[in-house]
C-alpha cells in the first residue's frame, strides 16, 4: 500500500495542537501559580511545559509521515 500524502490540513492541524497545548500549559499554571501568588512565572513555567508536551505530541502522531 502507499501511504497517504501530506496535505495542508496536516501541517495546520500540527500547528494547531502546538499553540493549543501551549495555551492549556499556560492557563493551568496561571491558574495554579495564582494559588501560590506567583501567577506570571509559573504561567510561563506552563507555557513552556506546553511546548514540550505539544511538540512531543506532534511527533508521536506524525512520525510515520
Amino acid at each position: 500500500m502507499t501511504p497517504n500524502p501530506q496535505t495542508r490540513a496536516d501541517a495546520a492541524t500540527a500547528g494547531l495542537t502546538v499553540v493549543g497545548s501551549m495555551l492549556v500549559g499556560a492557563a493551568v499554571g496561571y491558574g495554579l501559580g495564582s494559588l501560590a501568588g506567583l501567577a506570571i512565572p509559573v504561567g510561563l513555567i506552563g507555557l513552556f511545559a506546553g511546548l514540550v508536551g505539544g511538540l512531543i505530541g506532534v511527533y508521536a502522531r506524525y512520525k510515520r509521515l
